[in-house]
C-alpha cells in the first residue's frame, strides 16, 4: 500500500516565506567584522576561540554583529542585543560557577501544554535582552529530510521573532529555537503552523516527538517502513504529544533494523526495532567470493589500508556472539533459532548474507538515560511482531503500556523506573506479555521461587483436617 499523508501537503518556495534580503543577511564586511567587539568583556569564553576548532563564540560574535545591524534598521521583533547579552550572561555564570538561568514555570501556546520550555534570566538588569530565553521545540519530520526553502524560511522566522539562534537537532531529535519573549509565543507558533506547515513538538510530561532512522527511503538493511510507522504514530498520538498527561517524559523511536541508527535501545522509553522471524538468507557462492578475497568486506568501507587477507573465522565466525555460525565443507551454516540478529555477519558479508524475508518489529521498553535510577537499555517485551499499516496490533501494546503506566508510575518518573520498582513479571502480567528468556538479564541469586496461586495444584487454600488425616502431629 502506498503511503499517504493524512492531510494535505503545503507546497511553497522560500520566495513566498522570506522575510529578509540577500543583502540584509550579509550586512557586514569584513573590515566591520574584524573590528566588531560585542558590548561586553568576555575573556573566558573567548579562550574558547583558541583552539583548533570552530568556536560557537565566534559564530554568536558575527550574528550579534548582523543583529544589530537589522535592528538598526527596525528589522527584528526582539532586543537585538539577545546574542550579545547571552555571551555575557554566560561569561559571568563561568565567573561565578553557577548557572543565572532561573525556571520560566508554566509558559506556552494556547491549546498546547508542551512544546515551550521557559526560562528567564536572574540578572535581566544586567543583561536585558535575555530577561525572556524561552526554547521551542519546532517538530521533526521523519528521517529529518527537508527541502532549502522549510529551512530558510525557519531561519527567517526565528530571527524575526526570536534570536537566530538554533540547535539541529536536540537530542529528542526536534529543531530547536533557543530565545525569545513570551509575547512572540503566539505570534510565533501561528506562522510556523499556517505559513511553514509544521508543529510544535513535545516537551514536558508527554509524548516527545517520535524519531526514525531514514528507513527504506536510503537503506537497504531497514526492514519495515520506519518512516511510515513515526508518522502514523505521531499522527495517532497527537493528544498524548500536545497535552502531558504523563508522569513524565515518554519517546517512541524507530530503528529499521538491529544496526540502530537512531540507538532507539538506550534513547527511547519504547524502541521499534526491524527484525525478522525466519532464516537468514545465505548465498553460498557470494561466501566463497569473500574467503578468496573476490569480495572487499563491509561493503569497503574499511578501504584505504592492507588488512590482510579475510578470515571468515576471525571477522565473522568468531565474533558471532551466540556461537551459532560455522563452516561445514566449505559452506557457512547458521543455527538459526540461536541467533539474535546482532547483524554483524550481515554487515561484514552484505552479498553473501541478507536478512530474512519474514519481517517486523521487536518491541523493547524502558530505554533511558541517567535520571533517578542510571542509564539503562531497553528491555525486549515483544521479540516479534508485524508492521503493516494500519499498525492497530502495535496500538494495542501502546495503549495497555500508557494505561499501565499512567496509573502505576509517579511523578518524574520514567517507565523503566516504574518497572524496576514494580518488577517486569507484574509488568507483563498486566500488559498480557508472556514471560520469554530474551527478557532475562542476568541469573537470579534469589534462591526462592515465588508461586502464583493459579501455578499451584489445587491453589493455596487447603483443608487442614485434610492435611491432619495423612500427617500426624
Amino acid at each position: 500500500m502506498a503511503f499517504e499523508p493524512k492531510r494535505p501537503q503545503k507546497t511553497y518556495t522560500y520566495d513566498d516565506v522570506r522575510l529578509y534580503t540577500d543583502a540584509e543577511l550579509k550586512n557586514y564586511t569584513e573590515d566591520e567584522e574584524k573590528n566588531f567587539k560585542i558590548k561586553h568583556d568576555i575573556p573566558l569564553l573567548e579562550q574558547l576561540e583558541s583552539g583548533p576548532w570552530p568556536s560557537f563564540v565566534a559564530d554568536a560574535k558575527r550574528y550579534a554583529l548582523r543583529r544589530r545591524k537589522l535592528g538598526e534598521e527596525g528589522k527584528l521583533l526582539i532586543n537585538p542585543d539577545v546574542v550579545e547579552d547571552l555571551l555575557g550572561q554566560v561569561e559571568l555564570s563561568f565567573v561565578h560557577g553557577e548557572t543565572h538561568w532561573k525556571h520560566g514555570g508554566i509558559v506556552g501556546v494556547i491549546g498546547y501544554g508542551g512544546g515551550v520550555i521557559g526560562r528567564y534570566s536572574d540578572v535581566a538588569e544586567k543583561y536585558p535582552g535575555v530577561a525572556h530565553f524561552h526554547t521551542v521545540r519546532v517538530a521533526q519530520v521523519p528521517s529529518k529530510f527537508y527541502n532549502t526553502a522549510f529551512l530558510r524560511g525557519l531561519a527567517d522566522l526565528w530571527e524575526y521573532r526570536g534570536s537566530g539562534l538554533m540547535n539541529l537537532h536536540g537530542s529528542t531529535g526536534d529543531i530547536i529555537f533557543l530565545g525569545t519573549f513570551t509575547e512572540q509565543l503566539e505570534p510565533l507558533f501561528q506562522e510556523l503552523t499556517q505559513v511553514l506547515d509544521v508543529d510544535l513538538g513535545g516537551s514536558g510530561s508527554n509524548l516527545r516527538t517520535p524519531e526514525c532512522c531514514v528507513g527504506k527511503a536510503r537503506c537497504q538493511y531497514a526492514l519495515y517502513d520506519t518512516q511510515e510507522m513515526c508518522y502514523e504514530m505521531t499522527m495517532h498520538y497527537q493528544d498524548e504529544l500536545h497535552r502531558p498527561a504523563f508522569p513524565y517524559k515518554f519517546k517512541f523511536k524507530f530503528d529499521g533494523c538491529p544496526n540502530g541508527c537512531v540507538a532507539s535501545i538506550a534513547r527511547a522509553d519504547m524502541s521499534f526495532i526491524g527484525t525478522w522471524c525466519d532464516d537468514i538468507r545465505i548465498d553460498q557462492d557470494a561466501v566463497q567470493g569473500y574467503i578468496n578475497g573476490e569480495f572487499p568486506p563491509g561493503g569497503g568501507s574499511h578501504s584505504g589500508r592492507d588488512w590482510g587477507k579475510f578470515d571468515i573465522y576471525a571477522e565473522v565466525i568468531n565474533r558471532c556472539p551466540t556461537g551459532c555460525m560455522s563452516l561445514e565443507d566449505g559452506k557457512l551454516v547458521i543455527d538459526n533459532p540461536n541467533c539474535t540478529r546482532c547483524m554483524h555477519c550481515i554487515n561484514t558479508m552484505p552479498r553473501a548474507l541478507k536478512p530474512g524475508k519474514e519481517t517486523g518489529v521487536s518491541i523493547l521498553i524502558g530505554g533511558k538515560a541517567p535520571i533517578l535510577e542510571g542509564a539503562q537499555l531497553s528491555t525486549l517485551i515483544v521479540p516479534f511482531m508485524k508492521a503493516e499499516p494500519p499498525y492497530d496490533n502495535v496500538k494495542g501494546v501502546i495503549d495497555k503500556v500508557f494505561e499501565w503506566w499512567m496509573e502505576e508510575g509517579k511523578n518524574r518518573e520514567r517507565i523503566g523506573e516504574t518497572i524496576q520498582r514494580i518488577g517486569l513479571q507484574r509488568f507483563c502480567d498486566i500488559i498480557g506479555v508472556p514471560p520469554a528468556p530474551q527478557m532475562v538479564k542476568e541469573p537470579r541469586t534469589n534462591p526462592y521461587i515465588f508461586w502464583k496461586e493459579e501455578d499451584v495444584p489445587g491453589g493455596f487454600e487447603r483443608d487442614i483436617n485434610d492435611y491432619r488425616s495423612r500427617h500426624a502431629r
